[in-house]
């Protein structure tokens, strides 16, 4: 577990992150949590004492890497831009533990829909599980699964099957 103190930052104007609250994971840092890697990759540990897993640390073309900061994070440390933060990370080796069974079993009579699912990333295969897990009820759930086998079969990716839906 690699230790360090940073500064929480906002970025002003830098495209999509526009208005994000990060801090910095230096190229050191990077190296020495997972050696030669400059693409994206996940990452567990603390912020202060809140416990973060399955964290998204993203490149940023120097060799250093962001660590966004989400609201439930920024709530947890109880910290604004400017504070200091201290920082436990480690790679997360299992960054993936979304599940949602009854979405495969069906995903599994769409031949279609399954083989579009497995050409997406990891990443953005969590976006269609976690929207579909977070369902509060069973026919929101059973719903949700409809309209993403739906969309899959379409081609569609997550935002794309999100747009397309809201339209109806």
């Amino acid at each position: 577990m690699v230790k360090y103190t940073a500064t929480i930052l906002k970025f002003e104007q830098q495209g999509e992150k526009t208005g994000w609250t990060y801090v910095i994971v230096p190229e050191d840092i990077a190296q020495e949590i997972k050696p030669g890697n400059r693409k994206i990759f996940r990452v567990k540990g603390k912020l202060d004492k809140y416990a973060i897993e399955a964290t998204a640390v993203m490149p940023m073309g120097d060799g250093s890497f962001i660590l966004p900061l989400n609201a439930a994070m920024r709530k947890g440390i109880a910290k604004k831009v400017g504070a200091k933060v201290e920082i436990q990370l480690k790679e997360d080796d299992n960054p993936d533990p979304v599940t949602s069974p009854e979405f495969m079993e069906c995903l599994q009579d769409e031949p279609e829909a399954l083989a579009f699912f497995k050409t997406l990333t990891k990443g953005h295969q969590n976006y269609f599980l976690k929207w579909i897990e977070t369902a509060k009820t069973e026919p929101t759930k059973a719903k949700r699964i409809a309209e993403s086998i739906t969309g899959l079969a379409r081609k569609q990716d997550y935002p794309a099957m999100i747009r397309f839906n809201k339209g109806k």
